[in-house]
């Protein structure tokens, strides 16, 4: 808005408008229905439909906006009571509540506003300054000022931290201080000191503008010198600033899972909970538990006077330090998993320790473009999921471990899964595929261009592992203290809970610990699994698989694997050798 539009808006809030001439009518509709659309609009910082006596909607606006700007968030506003005056004046309290930050604690205060009955028009405001807040004078608005609290952290297995928000140093280069011919002298420096690629940074360097500050890196504080800035210092053009950001112990550490931190859009903003650019989780477990790692911020609300001074505060309240998420995730063992799918699109790797149910790893590969596979995934796993066809074989008297050319029926399948732990949930505390068996339908089992067709994650597949291992049904658990989850609606509703699932009796498993056995070392082992026989010199247990897709998309390759008190699941596109070659790979990592 220009200055003189605002100072015309201001002026007409100045001043009474005038009364104008009732109507003797005792028909008319008393103020009630105005003063809720009032509020109404007051809220959503939009008092179009109202109307106002001496001034119109578009300078109310106008002057509304400008009083609550500084505020970053809408209040809310309710009618406390309606005193009428007279038959052509009534005088109305408004309740005013800002949810100034994610704690209990709220701004709150009350206002009154007069409104007249028009003529012919219904009731009218007298909307000024003080409508919006008792004290408020013209030219004056009201201000909110928000100091973060540190984000917790989210921590893994014993207490390790997987992410902090860590004091850091931001290096930049600033062009507009360096001459063409001292940018290859910088370039350099900077690349010996930091260990960075040279040609990568000169390119980088040569494509910004000739006054740009150009991104070199982002180095923790705690991993270098405390004379680190000052070293910078000394390359002509660079500098360390110094900044806080939420990180990993590296690159790419369970990010699918764990999430990004950044600042809030518009759109996240729109419920009031957030300001556009708060600092906020973007993606997975950070989005998930927002709230939990977030706390509150420190909060001060104040007037801003028209010379930019401030006056005391209206209100404050302390920050609330978030509360670190404790997970199950091993910093070790999901390090070895990430490293490994590093060159392996489109793969993913879920690794479960049978014996608590503890999920240790949780990995996509880079090709994965975001999404969560490991989880969220949903696949075929072909004409024979191991575990289950041969857990519903044994119930049904057949032989275990034989070449049967018969897939048990839906139902005999359905039942197997379910006692090994697929489409049920226990509470891993974030959303994943449980996985199951189709209703039975031909269209299901044709759309995956395979009989006896059984669906499931990654997850799931890892799952039903650590089933066989621990010789009954595991529940996994990733997450220890879920807290104030805020659900970010992603992945699907849970599945039903396993209580009334058929159990597995520790014969069945002994008797399925013996056939994944002879898979990978016995009469039955095939060429392919041989290699995990005995990795590190420890016995493995495993299966191993292919399934189409039914469409143009490439198979998929599956591995389900046990070695001592750990169960693993490796899903890829491709065939079934290269999964156990990532399996293998996996647990000599490990074992090393």
């Amino acid at each position: 808005m220009g200055k003189n539009r605002l100072t015309a808006a201001i002026l007409v809030f100045s001043f009474l408008g005038l009364p104008l001439a009732g109507c003797s009518d005792a028909e008319r509709p008393g103020p009630e229905e105005a003063v809720a659309s009032l509020a109404d609009g007051i809220s959503r910082v939009d008092v179009t439909g109202n109307e106002f006596a001496g001034s119109t909607v578009e300078a109310v606006n106008g002057m509304l906006e400008y009083v609550v700007s500084g505020m970053k968030i809408k209040p809310s506003v309710t009618v406390s009571k309606i005193d009428e005056v007279s038959a052509n004046e009534a005088v109305a309290t408004l309740n005013y509540v800002w949810d100034v930050n994610a704690s209990t604690e709220d701004y709150t205060y009350q206002t009154t506003v007069t409104l007249e009955r028009g003529s012919d028009t219904g009731w009218q405001t007298r909307f000024r300054s003080t409508t919006v807040h008792p004290d408020l004078l013209p030219w004056q608005r009201l201000v909110r000022k928000a100091s973060p609290p540190t984000r917790a952290d989210i921590l893994g297995a014993g207490g390790s931290v997987l992410v902090r928000h860590w004091p850091v140093w931001r290096v930049v280069l600033d062009k507009s201080v360096l001459g063409e011919n001292e940018y290859a002298a910088s370039v350099y420096y900077l690349s010996l000191f930091l260990g960075l690629d040279a040609d990568a940074l000169t390119a980088k360097v040569q494509a910004a503008g000739p006054d740009d500050f150009v991104e070199v890196t982002t180095v923790r504080q705690d991993k270098v010198s405390p004379s680190f800035d000052s070293e910078i210092a000394t390359i002509p053009g660079a500098d360390a600033l110094p900044e806080r950001r939420v990180l990993g112990p590296s690159p790419g550490f369970a990010a699918d899972l764990l999430g990004t931190v950044g600042p809030a859009t518009d759109e996240m903003a729109a419920d009031g909970l957030l300001a556009p650019g708060d600092l906020t989780g973007l993606s997975g477990l950070q989005r998930e538990y927002d709230s939990q790692l977030r706390g509150s911020d420190a909060v001060t609300v104040r007037v801003l006077n028209a010379d930019n001074t401030l006056s005391p505060p209206l209100f404050e309240a302390p920050a609330e330090p978030g509360v670190a998420l404790e997970t199950t995730l091993d910093l070790g063992i999901q390090s070895q998993a990430d490293a490994l799918l590093a060159d392996t699109p489109g793969g993913s790797l879920v690794a479960i320790q049978p014996s608590t149910g503890n999920v240790l790893a949780v990995a996509n590969s880079s090709g994965g473009k975001g999404t969560q596979t490991a989880l969220l995934g949903e696949y075929s796993l072909g004409r024979s999921f191991l575990p289950v066809t041969e857990l519903a074989r044994l119930r049904a008297g057949a032989p275990g471990g034989t070449e049967e050319p018969d897939i048990p029926a839906d139902a005999d399948l359905a039942a197997a899964s379910q006692s090994l732990g697929l489409g049920t949930a226990e509470g891993l505390g974030t959303p994943a595929f449980y996985g199951g068996v189709p209703g039975g339908g031909a269209e299901q089992t044709v759309a995956a261009d395979v009989p006896g067709t059984v669906l499931a994650s990654p997850f799931a597949v890892a799952a039903v592992a650590a089933s066989v291992g621990r010789g009954e049904r595991v529940s996994p658990v990733l997450v220890l203290n879920p807290g104030a989850r805020q659900d970010s609606g992603d992945g699907e509703t849970e599945p039903p809970s396993s209580a009334g699932a058929p159990a597995l009796f520790s014969d069945e498993a002994e008797q399925l610990q013996s056939i994944l056995r002879a898979n990978v070392a016995g009469v039955r082992a095939s060429e392919e699994l041989e290699v995990l026989g005995y990795v590190s010199g420890k016995p493995v247990m495993a299966a191993a698989g292919t399934a189409g897709t039914g469409g143009e998309k490439p198979d998929h390759a599956w591995v389900a694997a046990i070695q001592g008190d750990l169960a693993v699941a490796v899903f890829l596109p491709g065939s079934s050798a290269d999964a156990v070659a990532v399996t293998a790979a996996f647990l000599e990592a490990l074992a090393g």
